[in-house]
């Protein structure tokens, strides 16, 4: 899977499940490129989300929530997340 598909496949997944009103996707893989943990077709995304359903939340159930919707993708795509939820 490459970067672009990860994105839309992202996108996909949380618009289905979370009341937005938008979304950013960011690919900050290269903060990873030199680290010895580093995996090949592993990336490292920045999402920020602008959503009223999450603002209610406290952090832990929100990244809870986005955690659990993006599980696969997570066990076999994502080495790191950032999650900003404005």
């Amino acid at each position: 899977m490459n970067i672009n598909q990860l994105i839309l496949i992202v996108k996909k997944k949380i618009n289905e499940n979370i009341l937005l009103e938008s979304i950013n996707i960011e690919d900050k893989t290269f903060l990873h490129k030199n680290h010895k943990t580093n995996q090949s077709g592993k990336f490292h995304l920045k999402l920020t989300i602008m959503s009223q359903e999450l603002k209610k939340m406290n952090k832990i159930q929100s990244t809870k929530k986005i955690y659990s919707i993006l599980d696969e993708e997570l066990k076999k795509y994502i080495h790191s997340i950032q999650i900003l939820i404005i």
